[in-house]
């Protein structure tokens, strides 16, 4: 391979670095400008370095996988908003036989939570819940955080909507996405078992003692609480349902019935107001020097005022059934708006595994969500991670830019001849590369930057080897998450809301992560290794 002149590599390779240390370290201390900022200077780089043309960085963005993202993003929002999340953290506690049986359902939720609504997603709704849940058991939080995070990214191998790398692998592979899910569904599921086994054998001591040794002091959260939160897959907070000021807000909003509702209070306001009056007369004659006849005063006065508190009650009574009514109106509402979010939904994923255009199928479902929803979508717009799209056009620019540098080429030049997947030997060499750039480039560089190399390899021995490429980079790519805090965004998103999560905070430490994340990586990868089917 012949490669590109000096100063085209040199400065390519810088720009690709610098994109690299912020991707990374987003915080670092000398450019704490965050991963967004960080692809858009790499990618300003690459053109500024002349590395590519103006015309070639923007050739360079991918749409389909950007609309891709985006559709499955507002489909996760309103999902949200149906409690979908809510109900499954219920599922988490529900008649739980401890704490071995509450990692099981951990592992096996987030997985499949994961697979079909995004690892970051499921890791951003469901850390607090699973946090209460521990501490209101008294058990250690980092079991489950462990089984959380790695179960999400373990289960978001399955399919082409798990996570960000293997949308890029569906739409570069044009694999379907149910070829995608049969392919890799068996490893995904035996992963996630022996992901599973792994955590309870390391932590058995630890989750039979039934204690927390680390924060003997955490207060113990009622069921009510960790069933009543509901998370914003944007801001990642939280916040407490109450039935009165949703009951408020339904009476108030409640079309044709204002009026109506408010004539009642008025109504009860102006009768408060007679018998206040009555009051306030009856002192008053008092003070004055008047004779009068008491018993007929007293007697015309009681029946004012019985009146007055008969007609008070008639209307509170009639305020009352008018609310219960609303209140029974806008919960069947409700619960059909729910079940269509789910229909949606379930068509969205009908669709994909009919062989649709995966890009199209996502942004059709998210706005018939948005219609359906018929009210101002800005706030459920405002959830969406464009800060993570941007990203991802950077990126886009500064991996292509890297790969007409010719180093990704010359390194896979070298590597090739021994990683040739119609032998064990050349997927175990494969799996090894594979895992290091994933923890080294991050995992959706590493397959930016190697995919079609790795495939057009194998579709040089057949075109079964060119799709079983595909998978193996996508299995590998993504468990590959797992090894450290670092290997990918969902390990960050569980680590932060962890500590950040009020009165609960606990703080998964990077050792903490690599003393599970090693052992379990490489046996779940050479385990599913075994079961993909090309």
């Amino acid at each position: 391979m012949v490669m590109p002149p000096t100063a085209k590599v040199v400065l390519g390779s810088i720009a690709f670095a610098i994109f690299w240390v912020l991707a990374v370290f987003p915080a670092v201390p000398f450019l704490p400008v965050g991963r967004t900022a960080g692809s858009l200077l790499g990618a300003m780089l690459m053109v500024l370095f002349r590395v590519l043309t103006p015309e070639q960085a923007y050739a360079a963005i991918d749409l389909p996988i950007l609309g891709l993202l985006f559709g499955t993003m507002v489909v996760s929002v309103y999902l949200e908003r149906a409690d979908m999340f809510k109900y499954l953290g219920k599922l988490l506690a529900w008649k739980s036989q401890g704490a071995k049986d509450l990692i099981f359902r951990i592992c096996i939720i987030s997985a499949l939570s994961s697979a079909f609504f995004t690892n970051d997603t499921s890791c951003v709704v469901l850390t607090e819940f699973v946090l209460k849940i521990a501490r209101q058991h008294n058990l250690p939080p980092h079991p489950f955080l462990l089984a959380l995070a790695t179960s999400a990214n373990i289960g978001s191998s399955a399919t082409p909507i798990g996570n960000p790398q293997n949308l890029v692998i569906a739409v570069q592979s044009k694999i379907s996405f149910g070829e995608f899910l049969v392919g890799i569904v068996p490893a995904m599921l035996v992963g996630v078992l022996v992901n599973t086994v792994i955590i309870i054998g390391m932590y058995w001591k630890l989750l039979s003692s039934h204690k927390d040794e680390e924060d003997a002091t955490s207060e113990v959260v009622a069921d009510e609480d960790v069933n009543s939160h509901r998370f914003s897959p944007a801001t990642m907070s939280h916040r407490s349902s109450n039935s009165l000021d949703l009951d408020t807000h339904n009476l108030n909003s409640a079309t044709g019935h204002s009026g109506h509702l408010e004539s009642l209070r008025n109504r009860v306001l102006s009768t408060e107001n007679e018998i206040h009056s009555y009051d306030s007369s009856r002192n008053s004659d008092a003070s004055k020097d008047v004779v009068v006849n008491e018993s007929s005063e007293q007697r015309v006065e009681s029946e004012s005022l019985e009146k007055a508190e008969t007609s008070k009650g008639n209307l509170h009574s009639q305020l009352s059934s008018f609310c219960a009514s609303e209140r029974f109106n806008e919960k069947w509402k409700q619960v059909l708006w729910k079940i269509s979010v789910y229909a949606i939904t379930i068509g969205m994923l009908i669709a994909l595994l009919l062989g649709l255009n995966m890009s199209w199928t996502a942004i059709t479902a998210a706005l018939a969500l948005v219609v359906l929803d018929f009210k101002d979508a800005r706030p459920s717009l405002e959830k969406v991670s464009y800060s993570l799209l941007i990203f991802f056009c950077g990126m886009f620019i500064t991996v292509d830019g890297f790969n007409k540098t010719g180093i990704p080429g010359k390194f896979w030049d070298l590597m090739e001849p021994y990683s040739k997947i119609d032998r064990a030997s050349g997927i175990a060499v494969l799996a090894l590369v594979i895992l290091f750039l994933s923890n080294v480039a991050s995992n959706v560089p590493t397959v930016l930057l190697l995919g079609g190399q790795i495939a057009a390899s194998a579709g040089m021995i057949s075109a079964s080897k060119e799709k079983k490429a595909w998978l193996i980079l996508a299995w590998v790519s993504t468990v590959a998450g797992n090894l450290s805090l670092l290997g990918s965004a969902a390990n960050l998103i569980v680590c932060e809301q962890a500590r950040r999560a009020p009165h609960l905070s606990y703080n998964l430490t990077f050792w903490r992560h690599l003393k599970f994340g090693v052992p379990s990586t490489l046996i779940v990868t050479a385990i599913g290794l075994t079961l993909i089917r090309g």
